[in-house]
């Protein structure tokens, strides 16, 4: 059956758009900045799973290779994953204090990359750049003291402080 052309219900035609050069290299370039298409995108369903999921390892790879502090939580939090079941009386305790662990890997994490994203626009000292790792750090910082303050307070609480 043929659609019938109803005028009450045609879309307005949209003002075209005057392309502007990006002024980014590629492969940046080539996106027009009014768009939110990327070279990179593209993929979806199960290729694109597959595809973030070794992104994700890559990730998880590079943060070890070229990141010290996220060993060193590496080092203190994997014998702590593994010792949360015994300080955890209750479910809820011990997913907090897993949780805890894996929250300090992920603002680690996010630190990391966003100090690789300073230092990729400039390795001079500017301000902005410094106040926003100076943003990442104090995240970091202040979820070492969340997971430092829960790991104390269910241990003062199983154990009679």
């Amino acid at each position: 059956m043929l659609a019938r052309h109803v005028p009450e219900l045609e879309v307005a035609r949209a003002v075209p758009v005057q392309r502007v050069p990006n002024p980014l290299p590629p492969p940046f370039g080539t996106m027009h900045p009014m768009h939110d298409t990327s070279p990179f995108k593209g993929r979806t369903g199960w290729m694109r799973l597959w595809n973030a999921t070794g992104y994700s390892w890559k990730g998880l790879r590079a943060g070890y290779r070229h990141e010290a502090a996220f060993r060193q939580e590496l080092a203190l939090g994997l014998p702590l994953l593994l010792v949360a079941p015994w300080v955890g009386r209750t479910l809820p305790e011990v997913l907090m204090l897993m949780g805890s662990v894996v929250l300090v890997w992920v603002v680690e994490l996010l630190n990391s990359a966003l100090e690789a994203l300073a230092d990729e626009v400039s390795l001079q000292r500017r301000e902005r750049l410094g106040r926003a790792k100076d943003l990442g750090s104090a995240a970091v910082l202040l979820t070492l003291l969340l997971a430092g303050g829960l790991w104390l307070a269910i241990g003062i609480d199983r154990w009679g402080g």
